[in-house]
């Protein structure tokens, strides 16, 4: 089968010609139709965050396909069936994390020392085939394209959690820090439940598009964002700690904020304004990733309904360095997709 292979630490991807892999007990084979390309994954390239632990190092978790094969003991998926695999497929079942029986989620992977984590502990989706824990896959909505689907499965799962962790109520607003591949989803998630939502970009060629998906207002900083009157509720979707920082300015009394996007370079500030500390205003910050199987449910089902969409530019896959090249520079509106 063809893959596209990490040859080394900050090496170009490379189409390369690998054995196929074959499912084991519990486990399906995926025929890989679309894969998107994370920033996660750039970051892995690059050494940033640790570099997948397979060889050959094929990454990619945002994988949509249909099962071209059962292992034994798999009863619940059949061989067509079309399916996603997300970042997390299960834990190790047996360390002090797991025996707490939480469902798998993003914080598994971050907690259990042996989760199996895609494109990370175990071959990844930038193939024609792979493996995956047959509990580990997650059906696709019927009419939902592969290609829409992909970005679903790992920054739309984010996004939308993010949302459902912040639990606004009706008559709060919503703001989204960072109008790219999370955000750019979080804006449409919030505008479609009804929320008054903000986009919150520092990018002046977003601010017509951050409208057409929905938003209400668009700001440029968090010191905007309180001048147009604060929010209720932040996603910090934007991969800088920074920008998650400045956010806060515009939180409101009692507000919350999410944090969703992933800066491996720098750690986030609780108190941006001195004279306005956290403990005063009774803020409250949490964090999302991959928030459980329910939350990934929901929102592929928004996308198959047409209430969110995701823009996505695809490549084939004899492209796929130039696809992870124009997402290292951020050069991608909003998640680069490779078909395989």
């Amino acid at each position: 089968m063809k893959a596209a292979v990490i040859p080394e630490v900050n090496g170009r991807w490379e189409l390369r010609e690998v054995p196929a892999p074959r499912p084991g007990p519990g486990e399906v084979l995926v025929r890989v139709r679309a894969c998107g390309v994370c920033s996660n994954d750039v970051m892995a390239t690059r050494g940033i965050i640790p570099f997948p632990a397979v060889s050959p190092a094929i990454t990619g978790h945002e994988v949509a396909g249909e099962i071209a094969e059962v292992g034994d003991g798999v009863t619940a998926h059949a061989v067509g069936d079309r399916v996603g695999v997300p970042w997390v497929q299960a834990g190790c079942g047996r360390c002090d994390y797991c025996r707490r029986g939480l469902p798998v989620t993003g914080q598994t992977a971050m907690s259990c020392p042996a989760a199996v984590s895609t494109g990370f502990t175990v071959q990844g989706g930038h193939a024609e085939y792979m493996v995956a824990k047959a509990e580990g896959t997650f059906p696709l909505p019927d009419g939902l394209s592969y290609e829409s689907a992909a970005p679903v499965l790992c920054a739309g799962y984010t996004s939308w959690s993010a949302l459902r962790q912040a639990d606004p109520k009706p008559h709060e607003r919503v703001a989204v820090v960072g109008i790219g591949a999370l955000g750019h989803l979080a804006l449409q998630f919030a505008r479609s439940c009804g929320f008054e939502t903000i986009a919150v970009t520092r990018s002046p060629g977003k601010h017509d598009l951050a409208r057409e998906l929905g938003a209400d207002l668009v700001v440029g900083s968090g010191k905007e964002l309180l001048e147009v009157g604060g929010a209720d509720v932040i996603l910090a979707t934007a991969s800088s700690s920074a920008a998650a920082s400045e956010s806060l300015l515009g939180l409101r009394p009692d507000g919350r904020l999410v944090l969703c996007g992933l800066d491996g370079t720098d750690s986030f500030n609780l108190a941006p304004d001195p004279m306005r500390p956290i403990f005063s205003q009774r803020h409250q910050i949490t964090g999302a990733t991959h928030n459980g199987p329910r939350y990934l449910r929901e929102a592929l089902e928004l996308v198959a309904a047409g209430k969110v969409t995701p823009l996505v530019e695809t490549f084939p896959m004899e492209r796929v360095a130039d696809a992870v090249d124009r997402v290292a520079k951020g050069d991608v509106r909003f998640r680069a997709v490779v078909t395989y």
